[in-house]
């Protein structure tokens, strides 16, 4: 294994054992429960917004190493952004992470997020690394549907 993709791993289980921003927000402005079907991933977003910026986030749940530490560093990149922001940054890990769109997406952006290239050679695994994002995402549009990667 190269040292890279070590360190990358080392990175995702670093945030699957020890979650940042592993919490209930009280009273949270935005809650939505994801779930991803395939793997048993289940994760609710809270989030507290302050006009259109995301003044503080957390999430709880259960599921794998991948779904687990995507949700807490989403969680540690997104706090402070616009939901604008956040919708450029959430283009960017989706491009990245399914290789859509000939793999066109801003690395400088996603910065520490891009430990998560690999997951594109797993497609399987896809829906793990997503999950938060889109439920993250349907919080910000204030929907309050559950989200499922069916």
């Amino acid at each position: 294994m190269s040292e890279i993709n070590e360190l990358y791993q080392d990175l995702i289980l670093d945030h699957s054992k020890k979650p940042r921003n592993y919490h209930v927000l009280e009273g949270a402005s935005r809650k939505v429960e994801g779930y991803n079907p395939l793997c048993g991933d289940r994760y609710t977003i809270y989030v507290n917004l302050d006009g259109n910026v995301i003044k503080d986030i957390g999430f709880q749940g259960s599921g794998c190493a991948i779904s687990k530490s995507s949700a807490s560093m989403m969680t540690a990149s997104v706090k402070g952004k616009t939901t604008s922001e956040v919708n450029e940054l959430f283009g960017h890990f989706h491009v990245m992470v399914t290789r859509e769109e000939a793999g066109k997406y801003d690395r400088e952006k996603l910065g520490k997020l891009t430990v998560f290239h690999g997951v594109s050679e797993f497609p399987v695994r896809v829906k793990c690394a997503t999950l938060a994002w889109h439920t993250l995402k349907a919080a910000l549009e204030g929907d309050g549907k559950t989200v499922t990667t069916e």
